[in-house]
C-alpha cells in the first residue's frame, strides 16, 4: 500500500444501455439483457444508438450545448457524471487543480463535401489534383476549427471548470489506452493528485461508419454476440455511440477527503503489434499485468475477426471468465478502453461479476477481488489494465 496508489473514485459512462455507473451495473447484473440496436438507418450495417439524454443536466447553458457537436456534448456530459460520482463537481478548488487526459477523434465531417469528393473520384483519375481543388473550394476553415480534437477537453474545462493541465491523445483505441496509462503514471509518480480521464465516440454519422467500412471491418447481417461473428458476412465489428470518463486519485488524496474508491488501478500494459503476431503480444501484456491473478476479464473485443480471434485464443488458454461488453454497447473506439476499465472497477467495487453476455461466456464463481480490462484494437493498438480491490 502506497500513498501514490492510483484509485478509481468516480465513474461516468453513457452507452445504448443508458447513462451512469449505477444504471449500467443494474442493467448488466439483471442478466438476460437484449442489446438496443438500429439496423435500419445505416443498412446493411447495425449500430448501437445513444439513449435519450437531457444534456442540460450536465451542460446547463444552451449556448454551450449549441456550439458543440454531439461527440463533444457526449464527452462533456459524461465527464460531468464522473465528477459528480466522485463528489468533485461542486468543489471549485478541486476542479481548478484537477488535471485531465482526453482520448478524442477528429470530430464529425461535412457529409456533403465528403460525398462530392467520393462521387468525383469515380470519374477522375487525378485524385491528388481533385483533392487540392476541393481543399481550396469546398472546405470551410470554421468547420475544421470547430472539430479540433482538443476541443472536447476545452469544453470540459469551460463547463466543469477543470482547469489544471490538459492533454489530448488521438489514435482510436490506442488513444484511450495511452490516456489511462498516462494519467495513472502521473499520479503514481507524484506529478498529480487527481485526474479526469476518458473519451467519447458518436457513431451515428455516416463518415464515422465510412472509416470502418473502408477497411472492411463492419459486420453485415443479423446482430450476434461478439464471440460469434467469425465467419459471418463483413468484418465483424458493430459500432456504438458512447463515452466513459474516470476520476483517478492518489490514495493519499482520496483519503484526505474521505472518499471511497471502486478499486485500485494496479498496472496498464500497452502495445502496437503487427496483427500476424498479435497472440504473442497479448500474452506478453497478460503476463506483464499478472493477468492470471484476476477473477474476471472485461473484454473490449470489437468483433473484428483477426483481433477478436487472437484475444479469444489467449483468454481461452488461461481459462478466464470473460465478459465482452461490446455485444451490448457496440464498439466505442476512443472510449473503448476507459469503458472497459470502468466496468472492471464496478465489478471489483461490487465484489462480483455480472452474468455472461453471450453463450460462450462462463459463470464467474466466488468474490471478484480483481479484474482485467482489455482493448485489442480492431486495426492497431492494444492495451490491458489490472484493477484490484482498493483495500
Amino acid at each position: 500500500m502506497s500513498a501514490h496508489d492510483v484509485l478509481i473514485t468516480g465513474i461516468g459512462i453513457v452507452s445504448s444501455l443508458g447513462e451512469g455507473a449505477e444504471t449500467h451495473w443494474n442493467v448488466l447484473a439483471a442478466g438476460g439483457v437484449e442489446p438496443r440496436i438500429d439496423s435500419e438507418r445505416y443498412a446493411p450495417f447495425t449500430i448501437h444508438p445513444l439513449p435519450e439524454i437531457d444534456w442540460s443536466r450536465q451542460i446547463p447553458k444552451r449556448g454551450d450545448q449549441r456550439q458543440m457537436e454531439t461527440w463533444q456534448r457526449l464527452g462533456t456530459y459524461t465527464a460531468g457524471l464522473a465528477l459528480e460520482d466522485a463528489g468533485i463537481k461542486d468543489d471549485d478548488a478541486l476542479c481548478a487543480s484537477m488535471d485531465m487526459v482526453v482520448a478524442a477523434g477528429g470530430g464529425e465531417r461535412d457529409e456533403a463535401v465528403d460525398a462530392s469528393i467520393l462521387a468525383a473520384s469515380r470519374a477522375r483519375r487525378d485524385h491528388e489534383v481533385l483533392l487540392n481543388e476541393k481543399l481550396t473550394t469546398e472546405l470551410r476553415p470554421t468547420l475544421f476549427l470547430a472539430q479540433l480534437a482538443n476541443l472536447l477537453a476545452g469544453n470540459i474545462s469551460i463547463v466543469h471548470k477543470v482547469t489544471g493541465s490538459s492533454r489530448t491523445f488521438m489514435g482510436e483505441e490506442g488513444s484511450g489506452v495511452s490516456a489511462i496509462a498516462t494519467a495513472a503514471a502521473r499520479i503514481r509518480s507524484g506529478q498529480a493528485t487527481h485526474m479526469l480521464v476518458g473519451g467519447a465516440f458518436q457513431t451515428e454519422h455516416p463518415d464515422m461508419l465510412l472509416g470502418y467500412e473502408v477497411g472492411g471491418y463492419l459486420h453485415r447481417g443479423p446482430h450476434a454476440p461478439v464471440w460469434k461473428r467469425k465467419g459471418s458476412a463483413g468484418g465483424g465489428l458493430v459500432s456504438g455511440s458512447g463515452s466513459a470518463f474516470l476520476v483517478l486519485e492518489s490514495r493519499e488524496h482520496a483519503a484526505s477527503r474521505g472518499r471511497r474508491a471502486y478499486g485500485r488501478l494496479v498496472s496498464v500494459a500497452q502495445g502496437r503489434a503487427k496483427r500476424d503476431d498479435l497472440e504473442a503480444a497479448i500474452e506478453g501484456m497478460y503476463a506483464q499485468v499478472q493477468g492470471d491473478d484476476a477473477d474476471i476479464v472485461i473484454s473490449g473485443a470489437s468483433g473484428a475477426h483477426a483481433a477478436t480471434s487472437a484475444e479469444k485464443a489467449v483468454l481461452d488458454r488461461h481459462g478466464a471468465a470473460v465478459r465482452a461488453f461490446s455485444t451490448l454497447t457496440g464498439h466505442i473506439r476512443e472510449a473503448q478502453f476507459p469503458f472497459a476499465v470502468a466496468l472492471a472497477a464496478l465489478a471489483v467495487g461490487q465484489g462480483k461479476a455480472f452474468p455472461p453476455l453471450g453463450p460462450s461466456e462462463k459463470q464467474a464463481d466466488g468474490t471478484v477481488k480483481s479484474a482485467l480490462a482489455t482493448a485489442i484494437g480492431y486495426h492497431f493498438f492494444e492495451g490491458v489494465a489490472h484493477i484490484a480491490a482498493a483495500e
